[in-house]
């Protein structure tokens, strides 16, 4: 039954290409605080708002924005380092959160910022999910060892060599303890 769930809110996370409406009166408040700039930054978050699209792929995600001045930017789940959920006053209050995530470029900040996102927690599990590869090893598990419980002949190989490797090091260990 919990699969089941957990199928059903990735089904949803890859699904989900906009942020929710309410991210739009964030932005709206975000302008208001700019005083006399409002008009300015008024129609610069609207423009971000409206071309903000989201994709998740098999590979990574891309986040994409705007219209003069085009951005998008992807992360491959294997380069993710973190994810932060990042929650103001403002988007507590509306039930959007913003989730961060991080890679290892050496930048202070986050490498893409997922915003207006109602379910959060989702949207970060199902990341944490694909960051630490689990479901393609839960995926690979089943087929991996026969019926009774042996590797499969891919399995073993890896397995002889590893042997090998092991007995080759022990033998470098006796030798070096030997000189000394």
């Amino acid at each position: 039954m919990e699969t089941g769930r957990k199928a059903d809110r990735d089904a949803w996370v890859r699904a989900l290409k906009r942020p929710h409406p309410r991210l739009f009166w964030v932005y709206s408040a975000r302008a208001l605080l700019g005083g006399p700039l409002f008009p300015i930054l008024f129609v610069a978050l609207c423009f971000r708002y409206y071309t903000l699209r989201y994709t998740f792929t098999e590979e990574g995600v891309t986040v994409s924005w705007g219209v003069l001045f085009y951005k998008e930017s992807t992360v491959l789940y294997r380069r993710i380092q973190d994810i932060h959920v990042r929650r103001s006053f403002l988007e507590r209050w509306l039930g959007v959160a913003t989730v961060d995530v991080q890679t290892a470029s050496g930048s202070a900040g986050a490498e893409i910022e997922l915003e207006g996102l109602e379910d959060h927690e989702a949207v970060r599990d199902y990341l944490y999910r694909r960051m630490r590869g689990t479901e393609a090893v839960t995926a690979a598990a089943p087929s991996s060892a026969d019926g009774d419980g042996a590797p499969a002949s891919g399995d073993a190989e890896v397995v002889a060599l590893l042997r090998a490797l092991k007995d080759e090091l022990d033998g470098a260990r006796r030798a070096l303890e030997g000189r000394g």
